[in-house]
């Protein structure tokens, strides 16, 4: 009896973390302690080129109209960028965890999902982010004296939460593309370029539209790697939308099309002719996600387009201010 009641008291004690789904519900199985690194993956630090990205397009941009480089309001705007894209990060592990959606992924475990963190503390560190990110755009509002902006900044909060938050989330839409389109693409280069130089040349559409399709294609290799776990808990993003095949298409489309608008700006600046450099990463991208046999794999395709996409940001600076 004594043997039996350690052992009952080992087991217990040994099963001390729940693992995924609804924290409320998840089953519990041991697991180990919570480390720095995993806050550093909770980041998905794959990702922050796609913020740095469009900032460098815009400044860029900026330097067309006023060649001089306004340090301070650059690297203000990339401040903002970085801070709410590791703040759209961490709401996304909060709100996917809480619903389940993260059960059962194919990729890096999530801090809510996994279940050695406190659902709450994830949320907390999240809109601390957004807080962050919403102080550094008042004080470029302030500088600018573009006080239209602050509409702008609280569009970004809100829309970075109700892409998984919210009773409706239309990231669970297949509307993901869109925001990320807008956000990650329209809003910080010409964000960027009007701060600066009060002025949005068409280099900054260009280029506006070509960090967004960037943008896009992480997404789609990131909902690719989870298609059949979000197929399951009904979260209904494009790709389950309309399959692999057409995402494989739509992947690259997203990719080739930005290389396809610096051929064009290289007609009026030719060292943006070096932006066909980053095919180098782009390519390899474009292959894993047609030949992929496992998810694991998409990983790898993220991190490569993400890379692509800051190459691409250096070439068209150049290619501004050379």
């Amino acid at each position: 009896m004594a043997a039996s009641s350690k052992r009952k008291k080992s087991a217990t004690k040994r099963k001390s973390v729940r693992t995924s789904g609804n924290p409320a519900k998840r089953p519990i199985v041991e697991a180990p302690p919570i480390t720095a690194e995993d806050w550093i993956g909770a980041a998905r630090l794959r990702t922050l080129p796609l913020a740095v990205a469009p900032v460098v397009i815009g400044t860029g941009a900026a330097q067309l109209v006023d060649r001089e480089l306004h340090w301070v309001i650059a690297l203000a705007c990339l401040a903002v960028a970085v801070l709410l894209q590791i703040g759209v990060n961490f709401t996304n592990d909060y709100s996917d965890g809480v619903r389940g959606t993260d059960a059962h992924r194919v990729g890096p475990a999530r801090l809510t999902a996994s279940g050695r963190v406190n659902p709450r503390t994830v949320l907390i560190i999240g809109l601390s982010f957004f807080a962050l990110a919403a102080l550094v755009g008042l004080a470029i509002v302030i500088r600018t004296g573009q006080w239209w902006m602050l509409a702008v900044g609280a569009a970004c909060i809100v829309a970075a939460w109700f892409y998984t938050g919210g009773k409706r989330p239309y990231g669970y839409m297949g509307l993901g593309e869109v925001f990320v389109f807008v956000f990650f693409g329209l809003v910080p280069v010409l964000g960027t370029t009007w701060v600066q130089a009060f002025h949005l040349p068409q280099e900054a559409w260009l280029g506006a539209v070509a960090a967004g399709l960037f943008g896009c294609a992480v997404l789609l290799a990131n909902n690719l790697r989870d298609i059949d776990q979000d197929r399951e808990v009904g979260k209904r993003t494009l790709t389950v939308k309309i399959g692999r095949p057409a995402t494989r298409v739509l992947f690259t489309v997203f990719i080739v099309v930005p290389f396809l608008i610096a051929a064009f700006i290289a007609l009026l600046y030719p060292i943006a002719w070096l932006a066909l450099m980053a095919l180098l990463a782009g390519i390899p991208a474009i292959v894993i996600v047609w030949t992929y046999r496992q998810p694991r794999e998409l990983v790898v395709a993220l991190g490569l387009t993400s890379l692509t996409a800051l190459l691409y940001a250096g070439a068209l600076y150049w290619a501004f201010v050379g």
